[in-house]
């Protein structure tokens, strides 16, 4: 069940998500302030759609157009490239010059089905981020009904682990297959669920991670130690690096960018202490 624009009801902070999907309609002028109040008036119960209030209070469902994906994708992406911007160390650099050079046309909406992974874990990763961060929440929470969610399925079951393939979600804002074409160059939204390990593997694709929560686990060789990374630590993987991420308790949010060779697979790469890493938990 949605409760209108894309956001499903019942997960934490969805009517906050929804509420923050309405604003940017209304910025667009798309919706009526009388409409938006009744999303902020609905924002505070999850667990209901705003439908029942829109119906009591005698106004017309909204409707996402595309001129309002088109402002919320951009103020998404506006709000991205101006946080990678406070980062420091290997890759800042080489990503902003990257998304610097992409023509950034008009942006198409995602039309994908609603993600479970993204139902039940994305409002509980923005909870913390809106604390330190709320004009990056904010964006993120006004353009999820374009993203375009996606389950990554490449990697073989048996290789990759019992869980991370149905724990977490991807969506690319710039991309060949994101909101805003790209050609060779990815940048979007990565989600894990919490506790999940994502085994050890490689690719060709030189990448950086900018989490958006922490802390969680993190080593760049198979049967190295973990080493604990808060939020706002970026990660920067050259060409073929080794790497692995263990999820803490918050779900894993963060920025992704891969700055070439985008079309190459990746591998996983084997571990004698997977069992153990998937078993572990780690402190808040």
């Amino acid at each position: 069940m949605t409760g209108l624009l894309g956001i499903a009801v019942g997960p934490p902070g969805s009517g906050r998500s929804r509420y923050g999907a309405a604003m940017a309609l209304y910025q667009a002028g798309q919706i009526s302030a009388a409409q938006l109040e009744a999303y902020r008036v609905a924002a505070g119960n999850d667990a209901e759609s705003p439908a029942a209030l829109f119906a009591e209070r005698n106004l017309p469902l909204p409707s996402a157009s595309s001129a309002a994906a088109e402002t919320a994708l951009r103020t998404l992406l506006d709000a991205a490239d101006r946080y990678i911007a406070t980062l420091s160390g290997p890759g800042i650099a080489e990503v902003r010059t990257g998304l610097a050079a992409q023509p950034l046309g008009k942006p198409k909406p995602g039309v994908t089905p609603a993600n479970p992974v993204v139902a039940l874990h994305l409002a509980a990763a923005l909870a913390p981020l809106s604390l330190t961060h709320p004009a990056l929440a904010q964006a993120i929470s006004a353009a999820l009904p374009w993203l375009g969610w996606v389950t990554y399925d490449a990697y073989p079951a048996d290789q990759i682990g019992p869980t991370f393939g149905s724990s977490h979600a991807f969506a690319t804002l710039v991309g060949a297959e994101g909101n805003f074409a790209a050609d060779d160059f990815d940048l979007g939204l990565f989600l894990i669920a919490p506790h999940t390990l994502y085994r050890d593997h490689r690719h060709p694709a030189p990448e950086l991670y900018a989490p958006l929560t922490g802390p969680h686990g993190w080593r760049f060789a198979p049967g190295a130690p973990l080493q604990l990374k808060m939020a706002h630590q970026p990660v920067w993987n050259p060409p073929l690096r080794p790497h692995l991420t263990k999820v803490g308790p918050v779900p894993f949010l963060a920025l992704f960018c891969w700055t070439r060779d985008t079309a190459s697979a990746a591998e996983v790469l084997p571990a004698g202490d997977w069992e153990d890493l998937e078993r572990l938990r780690l402190a808040p």
